[in-house]
């Protein structure tokens, strides 16, 4: 029996299983005024996913996609941590890294030159704590711009897949997330991949090339359930125009570049970018002059734009025809490296990576753990985040005039990208108890940014002497597809991305992969490819990693001495309140008296900061008195606090008082404890026994 909603129309939905579990598509029970909306439900995940159109088209030299993924607390049956702020405001920077997620595997699935305002808004209604939801929102994201009628060429599905005990899993738990080694996104259409993003604890090349087939396969039914709903529903199909250079127009501008370009323009940059910067000058002369100044005004974004196609078409061609890339390398060849550490005086580690001409000036700081990052979103409950890399990149690194600004998607997406890929290789807590924080500034740029914002990281975290693993390095991978023909290139800059098929960022240690994100521009690549762009990379990033290791081979056995100097002492967690004191009265007091900063685990690890190892080793000691457990045998130096007849009761450790008999005051026998003992002195005593109350009996015999 069919259901009717407010409107009149059908309410229905279709339903197909998905890695073990029920997905559901539903239609027409809520958002009514939106072009389309579905509510996506997996297990006990619902995502509504909504899509906006533009009426008329905007006059704007780019395609206006905006793809959001919003949390809300209450679907996880929470309400935010912050002491001050409880409803939902700015997206946190997990949720903007998801709508990136999301983004990526749609936005070239449109046409070139459709300029119609999309706006994607995923919303998490309500979330199953048992796996994560934004692979369903990317796949209610698909489901809504299918429905829209929008020259969408979909649909897509993603999973994020994992490895347990030696099989791939989707939609895996926390506690298998936590044990596996790979955590692998994988968007893809039914005819191949469209999208990567990976962190992994150095997994092998060939295990990641086997995941991304199973994921792949695995995905199809949610696509084709997509297709099904597509089939009922029976959207009508939005009316466009896209904003392309004039044929005519393209091919003038073709004919008088083919004259220009040649040998001359396989420069190294920045050189070519001054040769290609003096040709596009003569070419807008030579069609104002032909033109006349008030008619080309007119005409100029259009032939500019013309332009560059015919600059990519350069690029393209003399990949496939010659070999040859624009700056004259070899597909296979790495840019000029040159790397530096410790340029930076006052910071407590610093280094400069230059690849060709872009180059990442990275500086790591190191603080007591208390500096960590609290992170409050849907899916986390207070966690934290003890490693941070920032990104910057100004408009000046790319010689343009920008806005300064906050950290855009762009520099969250590649801070993230370098944070998980030197995650892995990050020393313990317990071994070395540091919040760090790592910032690279791009100085200049020219491709792989992020790629360098690795290698430079990696290296002043071993110029700070934080003790990794090992080094990791980073290379950018590009693709042109000529046919069927593939031709990977290594390390590519801007006009091979911008002229290219797909950009793969892969980082890892001489063991293995440590972090991957690839996006393509075509609409879909098979496996094997994409095994084949991960061998290249493998010589690639090892070529890095050798040139890196002659700069520094290890981390420094020495901090700048301008860090902070950190110790740890584990205790009972019984023993927490001993530290802490009525009212923190007596960590306050170590505090004052030492001058150390101290930060107290949950589970009885306590760091101790300073800046000379003398506090830190006073208020260690202090700790040790306040939470010693007492040993049979051992003997302690303690205070007589209260005289009896039968004995009399001495503090051997801070709030920690035994009973020494009479009888076992003197090898000889007492008449009256105050012939041997007084309060306030300060004796020896030697614990003989701790009963099952935990009182402690002392003797004074025989203790040197």
């Amino acid at each position: 029996m069919s259901t009717i909603n407010p409107n009149g129309k059908e309410i229905f939905s279709v339903e197909t299983e998905l890695a073990g579990q029920k997905l559901s598509l539903e239609v027409n029970r809520v958002g009514f005024r939106t072009t389309a909306s579905v509510l996506a439900r997996y297990g006990d995940t619902v995502i509504l996913g909504s899509v906006q159109i533009g009426t008329r088209p905007v006059k704007l030299d780019y395609f206006p996609l905006s793809i959001d993924y919003e949390e809300k607390m209450y679907a996880a049956g929470k309400i935010s941590g912050s002491r001050f702020i409880k409803r939902e405001g700015r997206p946190s920077e997990e949720a903007v890294l998801i709508g990136r997620i999301i983004d990526r595997p749609i936005r070239p699935l449109f046409p070139k030159g459709y300029r119609q305002e999309v706006q994607v808004v995923t919303t998490v209604l309500s979330m199953d704590p048992n796996f994560r939801p934004d692979m369903v929102a990317m796949i209610a994201a698909s489901t809504a711009l299918m429905l829209s009628g929008a020259p969408f060429d979909g649909p897509i599905a993603g999973l994020r897949v994992g490895q347990v005990d030696g099989q791939f899993k989707a939609f895996l738990s926390p506690e298998e997330r936590e044990q596996s080694a790979l955590d692998l996104v994988v968007a893809g259409k039914d005819g191949g991949i469209t999208m990567v993003e990976a962190g992994a604890n150095e997994v092998s090349e060939e295990v990641i090339g086997d995941a991304l087939e199973w994921a792949h396969q695995a995905m199809q039914p949610a696509i084709e359930l997509q297709k099904q709903l597509f089939e009922k529903v029976q959207p009508a199909m939005q009316e466009y125009e896209l904003v392309l250079p004039n044929e005519d127009i393209q091919a003038e501008v073709d004919t008088w570049v083919d004259g220009k370009f040649g040998s001359d323009l396989r420069k190294a940059y920045p050189e070519r970018n001054s040769v290609v910067n003096e040709i596009r000058w003569d070419f807008h002369n030579h069609f104002r002059e032909k033109f006349g100044e008030d008619r080309y005004s007119e005409l100029r974004d259009e032939y500019d734009e013309a332009f560059t196609m015919a600059l990519h078409k350069d690029v393209r061609r003399g990949i496939v025809e010659d070999n040859l890339r624009p700056d004259g390398r070899q597909l296979d060849e790495i840019r000029p490296l040159s790397s530096e550490i410790g340029i930076l005086p006052r910071v407590h580690g610093s280094s400069l990576f230059t690849r060709g001409v872009t180059q990442g000036l990275n500086v790591v700081t190191l603080a007591p753990l208390s500096y960590a990052q609290m992170v409050d979103t849907m899916e986390v409950n207070d966690g934290q985040r003890r490693y941070m890399h920032h990104y910057n990149a100004p408009g000046y690194t790319v010689g343009e005039v920008k806005r300064m600004g906050g950290a855009g998607r762009r520099e969250i997406g590649h801070g993230y990208l370098a944070e998980r890929a030197l995650e892995p290789v990050l020393p313990s807590v317990e071994d070395f108890p540091y919040t760090i924080r790592s910032v690279t500034e791009i100085m200049s740029q020219n491709g792989s940014t992020s790629m360098a914002a690795t290698c430079s990281s990696c290296l002043a975290l071993m110029d700070a002497g934080v003790p990794i693993k090992r080094p990791v390095a980073g290379i950018a991978m590009g693709l042109m597809m000529d046919g069927d023909t593939p031709y990977v290139l290594s390390d590519i800059a801007d006009a091979e991305d911008f002229a290219g098929d797909m950009d793969f960022k892969i980082t890892g240690t001489e063991r293995g992969v440590t972090a991957i994100q690839m996006d393509m521009k075509v609409h879909g690549l098979p496996a094997d490819i994409l095994r084949m762009a991960l061998e290249q990379s493998k010589v690639g990033r090892e070529f890095i990693r050798q040139h890196m290791v002659t700069t520094i081979a290890e981390p420094r056995d020495k901090m700048s001495p301008y860090a902070p100097r950190i110790d740890k002492i584990k205790i009972n967690p019984d023993k927490i309140g001993a530290v802490i004191g009525k009212g923190g009265e007596m960590i306050n007091k170590i505090t004052a008296e030492t001058g150390a900063q101290i930060d107290i685990a949950e589970d009885g690890l306590i760091t101790v900061a300073a800046v000379d190892g003398d506090s830190i080793e006073q208020a260690l000691q202090w700790i040790r008195d306040l939470t010693e457990e007492p040993e049979v045998d051992k003997v302690y130096e303690g205070k007589v606090v209260s005289i009896k007849d039968f004995g009399a009761f001495i503090n051997i450790m801070p709030g920690t008082d035994g009973m020494v008999h009479i009888s076992q005051l003197a090898n000889e026998r007492v008449e009256k404890v105050t012939d041997v003992l007084s309060e306030g002195q300060i004796v020896k005593a030697k614990i003989t026994g701790i009963d099952e109350r935990g009182r402690i009996s002392l003797t004074l015999k025989d203790v040197e």
